[in-house]
């Protein structure tokens, strides 16, 4: 049942940036300003809006105003380095840990547990950037979908008129396109 009453909707600036760069200064910003981290929205992975909408999409224009238009959370550039240096990290702790125990358990010396870890560490380390780099390429890849669709969309919910005035400052400055409030059912 859709909503009818203006409690049940939210309102929300938007804009389409044109480049990384801007989008990053448009979000730094609004969060400097007191936006939180979990007001901000991206658009989510072409294949996905595809199969939610059932139809291909030419432009983000066309998806500026539509709530039921999927969307991601916003993920630092820091938090994707952060998963990229985790799971080398991991991956070699795993190895080396592994390797290292199973030259103990069998009786062997610590300096073969130590060649042992050091290897399997470093074969480890070898995986972990190879995940690495797809996790960065999978988040330059879904940024590069949206700029051959017209640019980069960012939605920033409001709780009031301060807030939204604010927010359409914020994106018009940092070279933000078509940006405008508008209302969402609060539950799309």
């Amino acid at each position: 049942m859709a909503p009818t009453e203006e409690s049940d909707k939210v309102r929300e600036a938007v804009g389409v940036f044109d480049t990384p760069e801007t989008l990053q200064e448009a979000i730094d910003d609004l969060m400097s300003s007191g936006f939180d981290r979990a007001d901000l929205s991206f658009l989510a992975a072409e294949k996905t809006v595809e199969e939610k909408l059932e139809h291909k999409y030419r432009k983000v224009a066309e998806l500026e105003d539509d709530a039921s238009v999927p969307r991601c959370c916003y993920v630092s550039t820091e938090s994707v380095g952060d998963a990229e240096g985790g799971v080398v990290g991991g991956l070699m702790y795993i190895g080396a840990t592994a390797a290292a125990g199973a030259i103990v358990a069998t009786g062997g010396t610590l300096a073969a547990a130590i060649a042992a870890a050091a290897l399997a560490g470093g074969a480890g380390g070898v995986i972990g950037s190879i995940l690495a780099k797809w996790i960065g390429d999978h988040h330059a890849r879904h940024l590069q979908e949206q700029l051959e669709h017209g640019g980069l969309l960012l939605w920033a919910r409001t709780w009031n008129a301060e807030e939204e005035e604010r927010a359409v400052e914020i994106l018009a400055k940092h070279s933000g396109r078509d940006v405008h409030v508008h209302a969402v059912p609060a539950f799309a």
